[in-house]
């Protein structure tokens, strides 16, 4: 049995639809916090179970007969660790016997504060004694293309992140490496993959597609940290992730979300999806 926390979020939807190519739907549980919102899953036979990270006493239930866990990580900035432990901890005491983690971009040595909490899970993963992978996921393309309608109506991409290249990659190739890792199993084990999209663009690069590709006038503006950081509290993210996303913009600038490895392909065995392609796609809507 292959359990995948978060299953109903937007890289847990993906990663099912992954598994449910490579393996039986009878070997998959998808461990959501909201069941109610796993009935499609359930109709492709898919056994949904119960788990919140933050309810400790229903983890211990959703990994019982689990072997191998695709443990995704939180999206509460600041509280995550506390959440990962939990679910850590249930794995060990169900006798989990494999742990992949969707942890950061070389989360063991960036700069980010977005990596301080994955740090300290790959550590206590490791601390568990649970044979284990680290999937450390670049820069996802949408994080770009979510905000495409406000660069239409403003005729502005806003950032931090100055001549600093991104490589980044569409969510599902992400998803699609993580299915594999997980399927696979111990095969992985012990392994920390660096995952990055192939190839790398600046955020004023990433405008100028968008112009191009909407017939709209589209300029990059770069902003100091906190002023970027306000932009993205105005438009009603909470402080601690609109300061995570302001402090990862500016390391950008450094190249913190650089990385020329290829491993995501390597895995893939194929490119990974190119930004004019995920550009398209969000235009269309």
């Amino acid at each position: 049995m292959i359990a995948v926390t978060g299953a109903t979020g937007q890289l847990g939807r993906l990663v099912i639809d992954a598994l449910l190519k490579i393996v039986p739907p009878a070997e998959i549980v998808a461990a959501v916090r909201s069941p109610e919102k796993a009935a499609d899953l359930t109709a492709k036979g898919v056994t949904v179970r119960l788990a919140d990270y933050s309810r400790p006493e229903t983890l211990g239930s959703a990994l019982d007969g689990v072997d191998r866990l695709l443990l995704i990580s939180a999206n509460e900035v600041g509280k995550r660790f506390a959440q990962h432990k939990a679910v850590i901890d249930a794995a060990k005491a169900a006798g989990v016997g494999f742990i992949a983690y969707t942890s950061i971009l070389r989360a063991d040595r960036s700069p980010l504060a977005l990596a301080k909490e994955h740090a300290a899970t790959e550590e206590a993963i490791a601390a568990s004694g649970i044979p284990h992978a680290f999937l450390r996921h670049g820069w996802y393309t949408e994080n770009n293309t979510a905000s495409i309608g406000a660069a239409l109506a403003h005729g502005a991409v806003v950032g931090s992140s100055g001549d600093g290249r991104i490589a980044a990659a569409g969510r599902k190739d992400y998803a699609e490496a993580d299915a594999r890792i997980v399927a696979e199993g111990t095969k992985h084990a012990g392994v920390a993959y660096d995952m990055a999209g192939d190839t790398a663009f600046t955020l004023a690069e990433y405008a100028a597609e968008v112009a191009r590709q909407s017939g709209k006038p589209v300029v990059y503006t770069d902003l100091p940290e906190s002023a970027y950081k306000d932009i993205l509290v105005g438009v009603g993210l909470p402080e601690p992730l609109a300061d995570a996303l302001a402090d990862a913009s500016a390391h950008a600038a450094d190249g913190a979300l650089f990385d020329d490895g290829h491993t995501l392909s390597k895995l893939l065995g194929r490119p990974t999806t190119p930004l004019a392609e995920t550009v398209a796609a969000a235009l269309k809507g």
